[in-house]
């Protein structure tokens, strides 16, 4: 459970998204920073009662709104107001590292990690956890939306990436967890990786035969994008074996994942810090 936790706020706190946020003004990284504590009021009241989740899961929002009204007053734009997501960006959110040297918002997450995202969503869709779901479409929707008080829509972004984080940390959880009647689910992940990988691959290879080597770089970023994704398949597979042959051997998952997840967070991490800051 604790090292679900640490990667959850690893890929919060190091996430393609916070690095890249923390180019702008240190107001903005310190309410990057702040944001998931505005949400623990409202998980943990609504263990006991959970009508009160409802209102004390606003804080975060109300919090990026007051905010951005006192940077205002005080004439402090910490971030570029028309600074916002559009669809077009969202073609970088499987590839952060071609996305960053496009000077695009860094709105995906790293590579390895999209193993539990995908195993994390399909528990909170079959937990019908509606709360978190709700707040997270709230937070994309207020982020391709034009500025609204003032405030640059890519910082709604923030409250869905935290959730996602958190996702992640569940889905990490459940590998480590998963058993003889979860291989389905391992299969099928194991398969998006490997055609992530296979994508990746085949545009590099496309990039390649750019004409005067113009696209080798996007090609060198495409390769190592598609062997983080063929690293995160690996793991996964050994797991999905390990399910099938009805092995729960915690510790030796939990290795695997974990020099999974650290070899992406800090390869990308480096990456993107060297670039940004």
């Amino acid at each position: 459970m604790r090292m679900s936790v640490f990667f959850a706020g690893a890929v919060y706190g190091f996430g393609p998204f916070s690095l890249w946020l923390s180019g702008y003004h240190p107001a903005v990284s310190l309410l990057v920073a702040a944001i998931p504590w505005l949400l623990c009021p409202a998980a943990w009241c609504s263990k006991k009662k959970w009508w009160t989740g409802i209102p004390l899961s606003a804080l975060p929002f109300l919090a990026i709104l007051l905010a951005f009204q006192i940077a205002a007053h005080y004439r402090l734009f910490p971030i570029p107001i028309h600074t916002g997501l559009r669809a077009a960006d969202l073609a970088g959110l499987f590839t952060p590292l071609v996305a960053l040297e496009r000077s695009m918002p860094l709105v995906g997450f790293y590579h390895v990690s999209i193993t539990a995202l995908l195993l994390g969503l399909s528990m909170l869709l079959k937990a019908r956890r509606i709360g978190i779901l709700l707040i997270l479409v709230t937070g994309m929707i207020l982020a391709f939306l034009e500025p609204l008080f003032n405030i640059s829509p890519i910082l709604w972004l923030t409250i869905p990436v935290l959730c996602c984080s958190v996702v992640i940390g569940a889905g990490l959880q459940g590998l480590s967890l998963a058993g003889f009647a979860d291989r389905k689910w391992l299969l099928i992940i194991t398969g998006i990786m490997t055609a992530l990988a296979i994508t990746t691959l085949l545009l590099a290879t496309k990039y390649h035969n750019i004409f005067a080597g113009f696209g080798t770089k996007y090609a060198n970023l495409l390769t190592h994008t598609a062997k983080l994704y063929l690293l995160g398949a690996i793991a996964t597979s050994i797991i999905f074996f390990m399910a099938r042959a009805k092995l729960r051997l915690a510790a030796l998952r939990w290795l695997i994942l974990s020099l999974a997840m650290a070899a992406d967070i800090l390869y990308c991490a480096s990456f993107i810090a060297y670039r940004v800051l």
